[in-house]
């Protein structure tokens, strides 16, 4: 009689893996992968509808079913998810710095006052609109690109360091101090 209890026991998990064996010939064929160095990268409706890996059942005793048909890598993450890092608030003293951006400074429509400080990348040019040539100077040329034309003055930043740029508006100097990184 101590038989029986086992051998039933052997017989219920033979029909439950036969069963669970059965659900993976459902399981539709993955697209054709076009042939050559370009792929397109799959999405993710796709990859859901049609993945063919089996959820694994954590049996240790048992290795995962395998097919021979081939499995589509997965998409490369498009951002990471850090923990973000609390950025301090500017201030007047620390201004956020730019990129190698080109900052329109129309001297009709602006504020001169207003505008001490800039920050931007090596690269970046300061475009001053509506002056005439020779009136924009800087501190230090060896920095700087500067170019004139047609009441535009351009100063591309080609070296890190500092640079104060002097406009003269309505006859006052202004100074802009000019962080490049």
């Amino acid at each position: 009689m101590s038989r029986a209890p086992s051998h039933r026991v052997v017989v219920i998990l033979a029909a439950i893996v036969g069963v669970a064996g059965c659900g993976t010939d459902a399981v539709s064929p993955l697209p054709v992968q076009p042939a050559g160095p370009t792929r397109s990268t799959p999405t993710p409706s796709a990859i859901s509808s049609t993945s063919p890996i089996p959820a694994s059942t954590g049996s240790p005793s048992r290795p995962p079913t395998t097919s021979a048909r081939p499995v589509a890598a997965p998409p490369t993450p498009t951002r990471t998810r850090a923990t973000p890092r609390p950025t301090p608030p500017p201030t007047d003293a620390t201004p956020a710095c730019q990129g190698a951006v080109r900052y329109d400074l129309p001297l009709a429509e602006t504020e001169i006052e207003l505008l001490t400080s800039l920050c931007f990348a090596t690269g970046a040019v300061l475009r001053i609109q509506g002056i005439g040539p020779g009136l924009v100077t800087v501190d230090r040329p060896e920095l700087v690109s500067q170019h004139y034309e047609a009441g535009v003055v351009d100063i591309r930043f080609v070296r890190p360091g500092t640079v104060a740029v002097t406009i003269p508006k309505e006859g006052r100097e202004h100074t802009i101090t000019v962080v490049v990184r």
